[in-house]
């Protein structure tokens, strides 16, 4: 994310828009929000992915509760910063929902997002691989809108 994108983003947030994070897998998606002053990201839920018009109706359904202003969509950037196929698909699957959701969309660099979470998780949550499994998606998600967030204030 740039200056000029936080900038953007920010010039079209009201006061009472909350923003909500995503983190785009091939099974499922990971969704997060802000809190109203935007200054927390809370896991929300994950959401397994079925068809494309499936999953553009759930996240527009979570977006229209809880007042959604903009989105922060989690780019799975290589180590050396280049943009893959998997980036491509995360940007398609941004795209399909532009139209529908009708709020800007910021794509943030994600790199190591799930391995930190899953670190948290096994060190300090001491949780099964089971239940890592059900939570790691919305964790990430929480994750990469926190990110966004802290960028947001500090810009």
């Amino acid at each position: 994310m740039s200056r000029k994108e936080l900038r953007a983003l920010r010039a079209v947030l009201k006061p009472e828009h909350r923003l909500l994070g995503l983190d785009v897998g091939s099974k499922a998606v990971g969704i997060a929000v802000s809190d109203a002053a935007r200054i927390v990201a809370s896991p929300i839920r994950t959401v397994k992915r079925r068809r494309p018009d499936q999953d553009t109706e759930a996240i527009l359904r979570i977006a229209e509760s809880e007042a959604v202003g903009g989105l922060i969509i989690g780019l799975p950037v290589r180590m050396d910063g280049t943009e893959g196929r998997q980036c491509q698909r995360v940007r398609a699957f941004g795209e399909r929902l532009r139209p529908r959701l009708g709020v800007p969309i910021v794509y943030w660099d994600e790199r190591l997002s799930t391995a930190a979470v899953e670190r948290v998780l096994i060190d300090e949550a001491d949780l099964s691989r089971r239940r890592r499994a059900q939570v790691v998606d919305k964790m990430a998600a929480a994750y990469i809108l926190q990110g966004a967030l802290d960028a947001l204030a500090r810009s």
